[in-house]
Parts: structure tokens; sequence; C-alpha cells
């Protein structure tokens, strides 16, 4: 039987006792009905699974004994950030969530001349942590353990001027010249992958993304969604050139 994974933000290692924060502990006891003895499994995001018991339980604490650590391999040899267009609602939290199964690394949400989703600074901080949440409920449910990291959310401009240098710069365009197949990507990458919002990229937008080395890249004769572009870009970058096949 398969164990529960838990992401907890804290130091682990074999040997210790640690108690549980409240929302790991809630979902440990009163969710899956854990008892002292049982089994779990943590992660912390090093990279690593720690196989864990439930030594103490009470109303208001969950201590557990961590028993062993385990690297996880289970990180894409191909390193994808996506800059994706802010999507409304769910359809953003679909984007993370399957973004993150299907190993992208690094995601950097931002908003352009056509995006449909405005975010005020509260608005963006409420965002920001809800789609992180996202993110470590992604790993949890597909075996990662290193958390994709997701940027706090900013301007075509802002996001762009915050890149490292260097890597393979892909816009996803119905019009652009290079396909997949055409593509050489170094060992390991990196990618960036640019993906518009709903309204698509401006002609200004299109500009930008050109003037910071970024190539236009069409997936087929079909226009996609900005909910289904992105994640249909990972696999064939990951089936291609990293570890799905």
């Amino acid at each position: 039987m398969r164990l529960t994974r838990v992401h907890v933000e804290l130091p682990l290692a074999p040997g210790i006792e640690v108690s549980l924060p409240e929302s790991a502990a809630v979902h440990l006891a009163r969710v899956l009905r854990l008892g002292v003895g049982d089994s779990c499994v943590l992660f912390n995001g090093d990279g690593y699974d720690y196989a864990a018991r439930v030594a103490a339980l009470g109303k208001r604490e969950l201590r557990v004994a961590v028993t062993d650590a385990v690297a996880v391999e289970s990180e894409s040899p191909l390193r994808v950030t996506l800059l994706q267009g802010i999507a409304r609602g769910e359809k953003m939290d679909l984007i993370l969530q399957k973004a993150t199964e299907l190993g992208a690394a690094e995601v950097r949400p931002l908003s352009s001349q056509r995006s449909e989703v405005k975010l005020d600074a509260a608005r963006a901080a409420k965002r920001l942590a809800h789609w992180r949440n996202v993110v470590v409920a992604a790993c949890e449910q597909s075996g990662r353990a290193t958390v994709p990291s997701v940027a706090a959310p900013g301007s075509l401009d802002e996001v762009l001027a915050g890149l490292p240098a260097g890597g393979l710069r892909l816009t996803l365009d119905p019009e652009g010249t290079f396909a997949i197949s055409a593509l050489k990507v170094p060992a390991g990458g990196p990618v960036l992958l640019a993906v518009g919002p709903e309204g698509g990229w401006s002609p200004a937008d299109r500009e930008q993304l050109r003037e910071a080395g970024f190539q236009g890249l069409q997936l087929g004769p079909r226009i996609l969604r900005t909910e289904t572009a992105g994640l249909a870009a990972i696999a064939a970058l990951q089936a291609g050139f990293g570890d799905l096949g």
C-alpha cells in the first residue's frame, strides 16, 4: 500500500522527532486517521523522502519519529522554466498542477497587454500563496521531492528583466517558425518557455519577447488555449529531451 506523503517546511533527518505544523497534523490525524505507530512519509523539498512513524498524538499536536531518508530520483534532466500568462481561477491551478507533474522546475506568472486577470498587491500575495500550495499538493501526489519554485507575479517587463542569462528561449506562437522536432536542446537545458494569457500575446509583447531572445515555437496546425498550450509543450519537450517516453 502506498504511504501518505506530506510536505513540511522543517529540517528533517533520521533519528529525530519533530512536531508537525497544524495543517499536516490535521491531515494525518483527522483526515487520514493515523494513530501512534502508523507510518507516513515526509518531504521538505531537499530531494529526499523521510520515512516516519507517529510517536505521539494529542488534541493540538502530532509528533513523528523520522526513521530513514531516501534520495528521490524523480527530477527531470531537462530544466524547464514556464513563463505563464496568468489565467483565470481554476485554469491557473490546472496549469501549475500539471506542469509540476510533468517536471517543470520553475513557474513565473506574468501579466501582459491582453491579460484578463489584473492583480493588485494584496490579491497577488494571496494568489501566490495559493499557487504554491497547489504545487506542493502536486508534488505530494506525483512523488516529487523537490518543489518547483513559483515566483511572485509580475509584468512581462519585470519577468523578462529578472531572467538569468542564457538558456533556450521559446515562446508559443501559432505563426512561429520553429517546431519541436527541429530544436537542438543542450543536455539539461535550461529551457525558458513563454506562454501568453487567455487573450494571447499582443504585437508589442511579441516584440519584447523577440528582443529578449525568444524564438517562436509552433506546436501544430491548431490554436491551443493557454491552459493547454504550455502543458503540451512541456510534455513534448520532456519526451524529446527529458525523461518522458
